[in-house]
Formats: C-alpha cells, sequence, structure tokens
C-alpha cells in the first residue's frame, strides 16, 4: 500500500476530525465565450486524470493507517457535470451557478480529488468550474492542471488523444521519495532529526497566539469562514519596493513580511511576529510538471525587539528567512508533531498570520474556438455576497501580493488580497488592515530609516477619532464629592431605607450616626487625610459603616477579604502601609491581630462598642478633596503579585454621577450588591446607591453561591438595579432578575447572544475598564432587536454609534 505524504495525512487527519467540508477547496472558475465541444472538453478532463494519477486516487483506511489507492481509468465512474440554464440566463446568472458549487464537500475515502461542472446559457455562453480537494493539488498545481486541459481539449477538438511527454514520476513516488530523503526520526543523522533540531531552537518561546485587535471572542472550534477584501498598491510604491529590494539584498516577500509584521506590532501583537509562509516544495526539477500537493509552510520569526528602524528590520528578515529555507525539507506537519505546541480546534498552531507573494504567471486555460474571462466581472451584488459567504479563512489573517509587470518588465503594481476569519474580525476589520497594510508600505519603502515607533497606521479619520473625537469626554459633573452626596440625602431624607442585609435595615440617618462615630473613632488612633485603613470584614452593614466611617475621618478604605491567605493579606497591609484595620472575630477569625498593624478595632468587642458610643453622632470636620484618596484596592497583578491601585475621591465623584442615571437610580431604587468588596465593581454599588439616594441590598456570601437565594432576595428587597459579572447570568434564568430594569455586566467578554437575551425588557449595559481607570471607562448599551451593541456611552452622553 502506498502512503499518504505528510501534507496529506494532515488534511486526511482533519476531514476524520470535522468530517467532509468545503475548507480545503481550490476552486477555479472561467467565462467562457463561444462554441465549447462538451464532448471534447469531458475527455480531455479525463486525459488529464489519465496523466495525473493523484487526481484519480482516493484515500482509504487499514487498520487504522491512511493509503493511496490509485484507480485505473476503466474503474472511474467520473464525468463532466454538463448543466443547461435557461437560454434567458445572464453571465451573472453563471457566476451565480458557480458560486453554488464552490462549496461541494468531497468524501476522499469514496470519491477522486476533483469535480467539474460546465453551465451554459445558450449556445454561446458558458462557465467552466473545476473544485480539487488540496489533498490532491496545490496553487503552483493549478498551472500544469490548466496547461494540461488546454493541450488535451485543443487534440480531441481535432479528433485525437494528447500527444504529450510521460510525466517522469507520479505523486505516488514522491510520497514514497519523501520519506527516504527524510530518513527515521530516530536517526540522529537524518534530514528528519537535523530539521527537525533546528525548528525546535528557532522556534522555541513562540508566541501560541498573536494578540490582534479582533472584534469577537475566539470561539472554541474555529468555522473557517471568512471576509476577503481586494486591494492594490500603486506601480510607483511597487517601484520604490523593488528598488530597496535589491538595495538590502533581499526579495519582495522579505520586504512585505517586515511590512506585515511591523503593521501587527502597531495594532498591538508585540515584537515576537510569528508567520507562515509557503513554499513551492518541488525540490527536483522532475516535479515541476506534476499536479500534486507538494506545496510546505515555513514558520518565519521576526524579531522587533529594540525599536529597529525598517533597514534593520530587513536584514533580520533576510536572516531568519534564508536559514528557514535551508531548512524547508521537514514538512510543517511533521514539525506540529515533534514540537507538540498546545493544540486547539480555534486556532491554526505556531503561527496565525499567512503570507503568500506571487511574482510568477498565473495559470491560464486556451480553449480553441472560445474566449475565456473571468467570472468575477459579471457578478451581481447578490453572486459577490454568495462568494463573499464562501470565503475560507484557514487562519486569523491571510495576505496574498501578487506583482504585476508591464511590457517591458517594469514595475506595474501590486494586486492584494486580505482574507480575515469571519469568526474574529468584522468585514470592515478587512478592509481598515488592507489600507494600513497599504499605508505602512508606503512609508517604509519611502524611508527605511523609520523606526517602529515611528510607524504610523492611522489615516487621518482614524487619528483624528482617537485623538479628538473619542477624548471629547468633557460633561457636567456635580461638584460634590459622593461622602456629601450621601450626607444631603441624610438631611433630606434621613428616614428612608439605606442599606438591607442579612434581613435587617438601617436607615440614612442610622447609618451616619454610625459611620460619624467610627469616624471620630479613627481620628482618635491617628487617622488623617489619605491614611489607609484596611477593611477586613464581613459582607453587610458593618463593611458600608465602615467605608463611609473612613471616608468621614479624610481616610482611604482598603478592602480585606478574610478568605484570602494571611501571606497575602501581610504583604498588602505592608505594602500599602496601613496601620489600623478594622475588622471582627467574626470575619477575621484570629488573623487581624497577626498581621503587624499598630491598631485592630474589633467592632464585635463589647468594649469596642461601647467607645463608640461615646463618640459623637454628628459628622467630623472632613478634610477630604477630589484629589485626595478616597479607597485603594489590590488587584492579582500582571505578574500575579498584589498591586495596590489607589483611587481618588474626584475619579469615584464622576463614576457615580454617570452611573446613577444609567443604572436607573434614585431615591428609594434598590440597588443589588452583589460584587465582593475586594473587587472594585463593588465600589459603583456603594457610591451610585448612596450618592443617588438608593437602598443598598447586600448579597450575603451565601446568596451570592445559590442562585435560589439570589433570586429570592432580588424579589423580597425589590431590586430594580445591579451590577454582575456575565458569567453569572449564564447561570440564572431571566425569572431570577425579573424586577431588575437596569443591568450592568461587566470584568468579562460577554456572549453576544446571551446579552441579547438578556437585554430585552430591561437595559442592559456592558461594562469595561482597569481598575486604575476608577471601575469603567466605557460602556455600550445592547441593542436587543440589533446585530450587537448600541450607544456608546461618552462624557455622560450616547454616542449614535452602534457596532456589530
Amino acid at each position: 500500500m502506498i502512503p499518504l505524504s505528510f501534507a496529506q495525512r494532515r488534511l486526511w487527519f482533519i476531514q476524520q476530525l470535522e468530517g467532509p467540508s468545503a475548507t480545503y477547496n481550490i476552486p477555479v472558475s472561467l467565462r467562457l465565450s463561444g462554441s465549447v465541444d462538451r464532448a471534447a472538453l469531458a475527455a480531455a478532463l479525463r486525459d488529464v486524470l489519465e496523466r495525473h494519477e493523484v487526481l484519480r486516487t482516493t484515500f482509504g483506511t487499514h487498520d487504522g493507517e491512511p493509503y493511496q489507492r490509485i484507480l485505473g481509468l476503466e474503474e472511474l465512474d467520473w464525468d463532466l457535470r454538463t448543466v443547461d440554464l435557461p437560454d434567458s440566463a445572464t453571465p451573472a446568472d453563471l457566476a451565480g451557478a458557480v458560486a453554488d458549487v464552490f462549496g461541494y464537500e468531497f468524501d476522499l475515502a469514496a470519491e477522486l480529488p476533483i469535480r467539474a461542472w460546465l453551465f451554459s446559457a445558450g449556445p454561446d455562453e458558458h462557465a467552466l468550474a473545476v473544485v480539487v480537494h488540496h489533498i490532491a493539488g496545490d496553487g503552483y498545481s493549478m498551472r500544469p492542471l490548466a496547461r494540461d486541459v488546454s493541450a488535451a481539449y485543443a487534440a480531441r477538438c481535432e479528433g485525437r488523444a494528447p500527444e504529450w511527454e510521460p510525466l517522469p514520476v507520479q505523486y505516488a513516488d514522491y510520497a514514497l521519495w519523501q520519506r527516504e530523503l527524510l530518513g527515521d526520526a530516530a536517526d540522529p543523522d537524518s534530514v528528519m532529526t537535523r530539521q527537525v533540531a533546528y525548528w525546535r531552537e528557532t522556534l522555541a518561546g513562540v508566541p501560541e497566539e498573536l494578540e490582534l485587535p479582533f472584534d469577537h471572542t475566539r470561539p472554541l472550534v474555529a468555522s473557517h469562514q471568512g471576509h476577503s477584501v481586494p486591494f492594490e498598491v500603486p506601480a510607483d510604491v511597487h517601484a520604490q519596493l523593488q528598488e530597496l529590494a535589491r538595495a538590502e539584498g533581499v526579495t519582495t516577500f522579505m520586504v512585505f513580511q517586515a511590512v506585515l509584521a511591523m503593521t501587527l506590532s502597531k495594532l498591538g501583537a508585540g515584537t515576537d511576529i510569528p508567520v507562515g509562509a509557503a513554499v513551492a516544495g518541488r525540490t527536483d526539477v522532475a516535479l515541476s510538471d506534476l499536479v500534486g500537493f507538494f506545496v510546505n509552510t515555513l514558520v518565519l520569526r521576526t524579531d522587533l525587539s529594540g525599536d529597529p528602524t525598517f533597514r534593520e528590520v530587513l536584514g533580520r528578515v533576510r536572516e531568519t528567512g534564508l536559514s528557514a529555507f535551508a531548512h524547508q525539507d521537514v514538512p510543517f506537519e511533521k514539525l506540529v508533531e515533534e514540537l507538540a505546541p498546545t493544540r486547539s480546534l480555534a486556532r491554526h498552531p505556531l503561527f496565525q498570520v499567512m503570507l503568500t507573494v506571487e511574482n510568477v504567471a498565473q495559470a491560464e486555460v486556451r480553449l480553441p474556438g472560445a474566449q475565456t474571462g473571468s467570472l468575477a466581472a459579471v457578478a451581481t451584488a447578490d453572486v459577490s455576497e454568495q462568494l463573499a459567504a464562501r470565503t475560507v479563512a484557514k487562519f486569523d489573517i491571510e495576505i496574498g501580493v501578487e506583482e504585476a509587470f508591464d511590457a517591458v518588465g517594469a514595475p506595474a503594481g501590486l494586486r492584494a488580497s486580505v482574507i480575515v476569519a469571519a469568526d474574529l474580525f468584522d468585514a470592515d476589520s478587512a478592509a481598515r488592515l488592507a489600507g494600513r497594510l497599504t499605508r505602512v508600505l508606503r512609508q517604509l519603502v519611502a524611508d527605511p530609516r523609520t523606526r517602529l515607533s515611528a510607524v504610523d497606521v492611522l489615516d487621518a479619520a482614524e487619528r483624528h477619532q482617537v485623538l479628538t473625537q473619542w477624548n471629547d469626554t468633557d460633561a457636567g459633573v456635580d461638584a460634590a464629592l459622593v461622602p456629601e452626596l450621601f450626607e444631603a440625602h441624610v438631611a433630606s431624607t434621613p428616614s428612608a431605607v439605606a442599606v438591607i442585609a442579612d434581613g435587617h435595615e438601617i436607615t440614612y440617618a442610622e447609618l451616619d450616626a454610625r459611620a460619624n462615630r467610627l469616624a471620630h473613632h479613627l481620628l482618635g488612633l491617628g487617622v488623617h487625610a489619605e491614611s489607609v485603613v484596611g477593611l477586613c470584614l464581613p459582607r453587610g452593614i458593618d463593611m458600608v459603616a465602615a467605608v463611609l466611617g473612613v471616608w468621614k475621618a479624610g481616610g482611604a478604605y482598603m478592602p480585606l477579604d478574610p478568605e484570602h491567605p494571611e501571606e497575602r493579606l501581610s504583604y498588602i497591609l505592608a505594602d500599602s502601609g496601613a496601620r489600623v484595620v478594622v475588622s471582627s472575630y467574626d470575619a477575621a477569625d484570629g488573623v487581624a491581630e497577626r498581621l503587624g498593624v499598630d491598631h485592630v478595632l474589633w467592632l464585635d468587642d463589647p468594649a469596642t462598642g461601647a467607645a463608640l458610643q461615646r463618640q459623637p453622632v454628628s459628622a467630623p470636620r472632613r478634610p477630604e478633596a477630589r484629589d485626595c484618596l478616597a479607597y485603594v484596592i489590590y488587584t492579582s497583578g500582571s505578574t500575579g503579585r498584589p498591586k495596590g491601585v489607589a483611587v481618588g475621591h474626584g475619579g469615584l465623584a464622576n463614576l457615580v454621577s454617570v452611573f446613577g442615571p444609567l443604572m436607573g437610580v434614585g431615591p428609594g431604587v434598590r440597588v443589588l450588591q452583589f460584587a465582593s468588596f475586594s473587587f472594585d465593581a463593588s465600589v459603583l454599588d456603594v457610591g451610585v446607591a448612596l450618592g443617588w439616594g438608593g437602598a443598598l441590598v447586600v448579597a450575603s456570601a451565601v446568596e451570592r453561591g445559590e442562585p435560589g437565594l439570589l433570586r429570592e432576595l432580588v424579589v423580597s428587597a425589590g431590586v430594580v438595579s445591579a451590577s454582575v459579572v456575565p458569567s453569572l447570568l449564564a447561570v440564572l434564568e431571566l425569572g431570577d432578575l425579573a424586577g431588575v430594569s437596569s443591568l450592568v455586566v461587566g470584568s468579562e467578554g460577554i456572549d453576544p447572544s446571551l446579552a441579547r437575551v438578556w437585554a430585552r425588557g430591561r437595559r442592559l449595559v456592558h461594562a469595561y475598564g482597569p481598575t486604575e481607570a476608577t471601575v469603567i471607562a466605557a460602556v455600550g448599551e445592547v441593542d436587543p432587536d440589533g446585530s450587537g451593541w448600541c450607544l456608546w456611552w461618552s462624557g455622560g452622553q450616547y454616542a449614535d454609534v452602534c457596532a456589530g
């Protein structure tokens, strides 16, 4: 039995895993005007199948191993399929018919990897569609295929068989030869072993996934659907590119690789940019005229560290490229097997960006008696949409570039295309990327001394949007700080409910008195403006009163989660310089006194209770100002070590002034407090509820963990507004938050379909912001009947913007 080549084996495996699909089809279409001899064309195609064995090969399995089964011509149940359209059919109708067959799904075990159709609309209008599965061909194969079809058709039109030189080898010979050339992976002197060792060293530490400006979250399984956008580079830029390439001793491909890497880096991909590149793989002249899957893929890694100039990048690209080409024999499929990167059905291994540059003549079919042309030129908008819907995306981004030259060989421009994965990018993003690549190419070939930091990827409109429109956040903000807003409600509605927790309610007046007593006591312990006070308390009224008490004393509160390890709490206290901790025996369970601070104020100690009762209920003279600290919250930090973020009263006041109306909060409105007090989202709940005169409904630790109990709390307390994480919505039923009319979700992405479900009948806002930006930097209200987010909030006002 004849084994598969390494490349074929990978495609065979993918079909076993995913089932038949059109992902690896190579579709070719041709418009034919004039007379077409159907019988001659059918015979010519069978002649080509006889000449190229791989086109009449099926792929069976024996004992779990795939093998090539080459069929004799007499065994073939294969023919050109002819389809007659109505005489009234237009060339655009022909294009539409071809678009329908491009998605043909091959069963490689049972049928040949090639299909062909001839569509006719009357005697003089035709369209030829040929689809070859990648397991039997590659892009270069289309040239000998087109040449042989042309020669065979001309011969058959003359009533004879084609006369051509026999092929020196067939693809099956190549599959056997490839294994012999590469040798045994267990042999330390084999080509396979030496080249795998080279790639193992070269690709050590390569990013598993590039951080690209995605529009959508990567799904668990890639759909392989894409958006394709063509673009052109004018002849003058092409000429500059070639002149620079000659001067620097590089190829057109290397110039474009460097441009692509620098563009992606400026879009957030970092300074280590792996790009896939196809090599023909026809390393022996005997393979030149053969149809088959020879192309191999190399991973070319571009180092952009140190803010290099474009000329320096070209030097790095040349060095790594030449070295890679010298080690191109090991098949990519075998390389993946040997290097064993983290595999995923969602992304391509080792690289997600592919670059192809063509500078040789394209395949051309010549049929005597018929004029050939492109179907794309006559496709209607509907047909173009059909074709676009069938665009296959094997990678996150695929760039294809073709050089054009005039009659005397002078550069005539570049014809290119961008294909992006529809799972990750919108069609508009493909167009923007094409524009940015063209812009960066023009900059860099004009001045190769340009450093990476100076590369400009934005056009004038984008720059205006980023620097002016998106920064037009000027809005009227109440000058009062949150403690002042709270005290205003104490004065106007002292008997209104301020906090509900653990079945208890406390009014604004009662909460104010409790906070004032604590503030006076803290002042006596040496707390002053911008002192950091740790709060290690259970969820409930005491925690809210302690937050207010610290503010009234002029300090900044710092939540300490009693569930966190003692080592973490000790580090946070030492790093923040806090000398006072407010806690309870019930919460800290003997931990707080071991944390190395000067004072631990135990709220559930009778002596502390008596001391607090002796303090005045009036507010102390408050020293805080807009630029004074309001709170310090420790995040995990990018390295995993806790990182303190200090936020001032001014930023908190801005947040509350915007989100009060956005969350629908006013006097008496019940606001759910769900987030951990060690998470900055809790600041939003407390500030908005008490700053706008609402009632803060604090979910207990048990209620936070039981959806049924949370539903009971929401219903019994009459919660109208809430902020939660999206993952909570995924485990709740709609009825659990039936009375909530305003819902803010944030801190993580949310699936658009889930967002639209929860947005129906209420205002649902998706929020984002780093802790350093005072909880939230940007929000978007979900349109339940639209395609995505609408009405982005900027500077306290809605902007009429929608995004898919």
